[in-house]
């Protein structure tokens, strides 16, 4: 099937972008050694929809090159790269995705690439799976299982499975160590502080940062605030995670009080209008809004507009709100995803250890589907490890290993 994509002109660049990230995704390498040798994956149709740019666009061509028959669209209109999208159509992975698309287009390429009949998806965000249950329901029949990226999606998830309406098997990358452990707390940490700064240009030292969730990414992205300088408020619905965060070394407070303090803010708690009207109407003039959190609906942007007198677009990515008052709020990135939408994601070595984690639950599904249910599975720790140990040969680091006689000590009774 032809792609859609906006400029073919672009796959050169586009492919500078992915042998770029190829040289520092070792374990992929590895991967991608093995599986176009043996070409596991011969004949099988495999929709991917995730954020499209160069690091995702390697993990599609190491699909490819298992033998696979790869399409792929974005999970975000805004962060799609149109030079990475025509370089993957150039090297026969079939691209329905284009930067900043409509809704309306956002809908038809997801529809476009589910028109290919997959038999496995790597989904990201959930919407793949949502459409496989609803409007294109007929397609989930053929469906031998998928595997989701994201903490927004694994809720999807447990949701269907919970009222026993996953209709295939799904591995919960997101929940595997070597993708949350990394890939949410390092990759998101950096990620998103570098969205920001790069699109405001602003100091973080010295600013007070309130983080709205404490969970793997919000603990990254805290983490990385306070080694910028910042002081960090941490706003949390779970008690566990709260007194986590105070022994880390934040305050804790309900967002009502954290709103008044805040310079800048991150939300990145998958639930929705976590940033509404109230706190608006408390925040300090100038204060910056952005969100880390797979959909647009944990600041309430309807909210936002509806209490301002006046919005304009101030610099890319940075819409200025202007209050009765005269106050001004801005928001990053029209409330999406701020390290992709206003960046370039996670950095390569970090989706080294995630892309490799999706490719072997890609290998399991395809391996393994007759002897799986319709239910959320996570990665074994056999999985884990070896694209640990990948890792860790990759940088030139040895660890012990057990002897038989610690082996033995270690199962007994």
């Amino acid at each position: 099937m032809e792609s859609i994509i906006r400029d073919k002109s672009l796959a050169a660049q586009g492919a500078d972008k992915i042998n770029w990230v190829k040289g520092f995704m070792p374990v992929l390498n590895v991967l991608n050694e093995e599986l176009s040798a043996t070409k596991p994956l011969a004949g099988k149709n495999i929709v991917i929809t995730m954020h499209l740019e160069a690091k995702t666009a390697y993990l599609a061509l190491v699909l490819k090159n298992a033998g696979a028959n790869v399409a792929i669209t974005g999970s975000n209109p805004l962060s799609t790269q149109d030079d990475v999208a025509a370089a993957l159509a150039e090297q026969g992975v079939t691209v329905y995705a284009w930067y900043n698309c409509t809704a309306e287009e956002y809908e038809q390429f997801l529809h476009k690439a589910l028109d290919t009949k997959p038999q496995i998806i790597v989904d990201d965000g959930g919407d793949l799976v949502s459409l496989l249950h609803s409007t294109r329901s007929e397609l989930a029949p053929h469906i031998l299982g998928g595997s989701e990226e994201t903490t927004t999606g694994v809720i999807r998830l447990r949701a269907l499975e919970a009222e026993k309406r996953l209709k295939f098997p799904m591995m919960a990358v997101n929940d595997a160590y070597c993708k949350y452990l990394f890939d949410n707390r390092y990759g998101t940490g950096q990620s998103t502080w570098d969205g920001i700064m790069r699109t405001t240009n602003l100091t973080v030292a010295g600013k007070t940062v309130v983080v709205a969730g404490y969970g793997w990414c919000g603990k990254g992205v805290a983490m990385r605030a306070k080694g910028l300088g910042a002081n960090v408020i941490v706003t949390e619905v779970n008690p566990i995670k709260a007194i986590e965060a105070v022994f880390d070394g934040f305050r804790v407070m309900p967002m009502q009080e954290a709103a008044k303090q805040g310079d800048f803010f991150v939300t990145l708690t998958g639930c929705k209008h976590v940033i509404q009207r109230e706190h608006f109407a408390v925040m300090k003039n100038g204060a910056i809004l952005a969100n880390a959190g797979h959909f647009d609906v944990e600041i309430n942007r309807e909210h936002l507009a509806a209490d301002s007198v006046s919005q304009r677009v101030v610099r890319k990515n940075i819409e200025e709100f202007t209050f009765p008052d005269g106050k001004k709020v801005y928001l990053l990135a029209e409330g999406r995803l701020v390290n992709l939408a206003a960046g370039d994601g996670h950095p390569t070595e970090i989706m080294d250890l995630s892309f490799a984690m999706q490719a072997l639950a890609v290998m399991h599904i395809a391996e393994h589907h007759s002897e799986m249910s319709n239910k959320v599975y996570i990665a074994s720790d056999q999985l884990n490890s070896r694209v640990a140990l990948l890792k860790l040969q990759a940088m030139n680091i040895t660890i012990d290993h057990l002897t038989k006689e610690q082996e033995q000590y270690l199962k007994q009774a």
